[in-house]
């Protein structure tokens, strides 16, 4: 006699679930790749416009660096314009019931996100021009417009990231879209490391206590989250890894290309753009956490958060520790790493290899328990995330 099938929810007939179609992998959509590419190509712009700032001063505004940055906005109006009008008035049969509606119109949540970041970023450049006739040069990142800009940035980052997810979470095989999940995330790393770069971008702050800490708050909620949400093994260690090569990429790119300082007063007379800075070891404490997620597993995230937390701050301070001994010796003078490239405006002398403020704020114990108190609070929020993210197909 043969086995019937019976489904466990009453409601629905044996035969709905024999004839469900099972998820199957697909290949990443373009206008997901176009939405990698308008978010690399706005963390390429907001690197080369630092440089062109330290190394030139600012000019114009059609700056090459700035015209990358605004691609970004643009190549987002057009793959986000596109599923939003194709999902609200199209009939194509595997998008719309993978969407969300917003004021009458419907998409992946993911493309209104980054609809919104590009419309941000358009808005945020005649305000930061507007700022620069007015006020001059910037003193720090963060000015009014450059938070208007960062906030554009990551919403456009952060709804590439969403559509990734939905399609690796409806796919069968996530490890054939958990790889583009993870440099997505090393993308929002890059850009929480630019926003950061004025604590934790010098080898020479790696003495003090606020170095620590902002670390601790920067990076451990993305690269859990990439983690458990990237449908890969060693999902944090691919983020962090994708962070340091943009970084790597844009240090070795920069420094062949002349430049001639325009702006006075001129103290180091350039001949070359400036680098960025030699990134943050990440790799090492990501793989920290890539082991931690795997020993432990799910539904113990509480212990879990302590964990990862305490676990990537001891590697953090480890590998930073002695990272930065070496970037600031004679062996890391040299165009693979990047390191004593100064701005025109500097007057150059020991300080560059010096370890800044250390008396005014020394590692303490105090110092890094408050450091490990961020970790542990940023482990819990990736721990959220990415569950979440790890169930979102929409």
């Amino acid at each position: 006699m043969a086995a019937t099938t019976v489904s466990s929810n009453p409601a629905i007939p044996a035969t709905a679930e024999l004839l469900s179609p099972a998820p199957v992998a697909t290949s990443v959509p373009w206008y997901i790749w176009t939405l990698f590419a308008a978010s690399v190509s706005v963390v390429i712009g907001g690197y080369w416009d630092i440089s062109w700032h330290m190394s030139i001063g600012r000019d114009t505004f059609w700056t090459p660096a700035h015209i990358a940055i605004q691609m970004c906005g643009i190549l987002s109006g057009v793959a986000c314009g596109y599923l939003i009008l194709a999902c609200t008035f199209g009939r194509d049969a595997t998008l719309r019931p993978a969407s969300v509606g917003v004021l009458g119109f419907r998409g992946p949540l993911g493309a209104f996100i980054a609809a919104w970041g590009g419309a941000t970023m358009l808005a945020s450049a005649p305000f930061d021009n507007w700022w620069h006739n007015a006020y001059g040069l910037d003193v720090k990142v963060l000015s009014p417009p450059h938070t208007v800009l960062a906030l554009g940035m990551l919403g456009i980052q952060f709804g590439a990231l969403l559509l990734a997810l939905a399609e690796q979470n409806r796919a069968g095989d996530k490890g054939r879209h958990g790889l583009l999940v993870a440099w997505l995330a090393g993308v929002l790393i890059q850009n929480a490391s630019v926003l950061g770069i004025e604590q934790v971008g010098f080898a020479n702050e790696a003495r003090t206590a606020l170095y620590y800490q902002v670390g601790a708050a920067l990076f451990p909620t993305a690269l859990v989250a990439a983690g458990r949400a990237a449908g890969i093994r060693w999902g944090a260690t691919a983020a962090a890894g994708a962070y340091m090569a943009i970084s790597m990429v844009m240090i070795w790119v920069l420094q062949p290309f002349p430049a001639t300082p325009k702006l006075a007063p001129v103290f180091n007379p350039l001949t070359h753009m400036v680098p960025p800075p030699f990134p943050v070891v990440l790799v090492v404490p990501a793989a920290v956490i890539d082991v931690l997620l795997r020993r432990v597993g799910t539904g113990r995230d509480w212990r879990l958060s302590a964990l990862t937390g305490v676990g990537f701050l001891a590697a953090f301070v480890v590998t930073q520790w002695v990272a930065s001994e070496f970037l600031l010796s004679p062996y890391a003078r040299n165009a693979f790493f990047g390191v004593d490239n100064w701005d025109y405006s500097s007057r150059l002398g020991p300080w560059r290899y010096e370890f800044w403020r250390t008396a005014t704020d020394p590692v303490t114990a105090r110092g890094i328990a408050w450091a490990a108190l961020f970790a542990v609070a940023g482990a819990r929020v990736g721990l959220w995330c990415g569950s979440w993210l790890s169930q979102i197909k929409r």
